[in-house]
């Protein structure tokens, strides 16, 4: 029997991430980070074996059920049943926690990947060995950095906002709480807490001042949010990014997400992951960002 015991998260497991991750390697160590620095409110644990030849992170989602959030063994350690064995501790301390329910699934807003990339094959295969079901199918996009457009399309997507009263910003760390504000209104706290922490966060505004090509009279420019974009909150991906119902047809999405672009093009960054993406359409005609990256989400009751 493999002992698996809790432990800090440390280098040695940023260490075997980059090791076992073969598909994330540029960024499992800031995946690593990322997932031991939650929430504050988050439930979460570290697991691994005393030689650190397999560790796996496990929390419990808002709705109560058990999430393997990352789960890594050495490449020169596989054959062992150190998978098995991370597994199964992680699902027990679950149940110490009242789960009725473990998955591999993502948890946001912390999370490390929507599910299981199918290319991580032998993660697949211990899913479905231990009698996981495959419920969910998520997938990636990726834009190439520098991102391609029309330029003749965003010049006339600036000149749209720009006639229709609206600024698109930077918000810097630190100085995100009306943007954050913003997002949990309109989506939840979930996307708030991933554009507050997020690498880099870029808003778009209205003055309430602005009304039909100018500004009234003495009005007071108290400056309405009418969308966001972020990227890094996951490291290195891109999102999440929303608009308000009030400024749809304007173009501004496409504008926020291509600043957020290039300042991860800025970032020495030479492709983008738009992580767990719904629109396929919005972002492969705005950035020519192509669909690659899938993942199964699978779960099982924990009796």
């Amino acid at each position: 029997m493999t002992d698996v015991l809790p432990v800090e998260a440390d280098g040695s497991l940023e260490r075997l991430a980059a090791a076992a991750l073969w598909a994330d390697a540029e960024d499992a160590a800031l995946v690593v980070r990322r997932l031991a620095d939650p929430p504050g409110d988050r439930v979460w644990t570290v697991l691994a074996t005393p030689g650190r030849e397999g560790a796996v992170f496990a929390s419990i989602g808002a709705d109560g059920a058990g999430h393997i959030d990352l789960i890594a063994v050495d490449p020169a350690a596989r054959g062992r049943g150190i998978g098995r064995a991370l597994v199964g501790a992680a699902e027990e301390w679950m149940r110490a926690h009242g789960a009725p329910e473990a998955r591999f699934a993502g948890n946001p807003p912390c999370y490390a990947w929507p599910g299981i990339d199918v290319r991580y094959t032998p993660a697949a295969c211990l899913a479905e060995r231990l009698g996981y079901e495959q419920y969910r199918v998520a997938w990636n996009m990726t834009a190439d950095l520098p991102a391609r457009y029309d330029e003749a399309e965003h010049e006339a997507d600036l000149a749209k906002l720009a006639a229709a009263g609206v600024t698109v910003a930077a918000a810097p760390a630190g100085e995100r709480a009306t943007v954050a504000a913003f997002v949990r209104e309109q989506w939840n706290d979930k996307w708030a807490w991933e554009a507050e922490n997020a690498t880099g966060l870029h808003y778009a505004y209205r003055d309430g001042a602005y009304r039909d090509g100018a500004y009234r009279d003495g009005a007071q420019r108290d400056g309405e949010i009418l969308g966001f974009a972020a990227w890094g909150a996951r490291p290195l991906w891109f999102g999440p990014m929303g608009t308000a119902p009030a400024a749809r047809g304007l173009g501004v999405g496409r504008v926020l997400l291509r600043r957020c672009l290039a300042e991860q093009a800025a970032a020495g960054q030479t492709s983008a992951q738009i992580g767990w993406v719904g629109p396929l359409r919005f972002y492969s005609r705005a950035v020519g960002a192509r669909a690659e990256r899938v993942f199964w989400l699978y779960r099982r009751a924990l009796g």
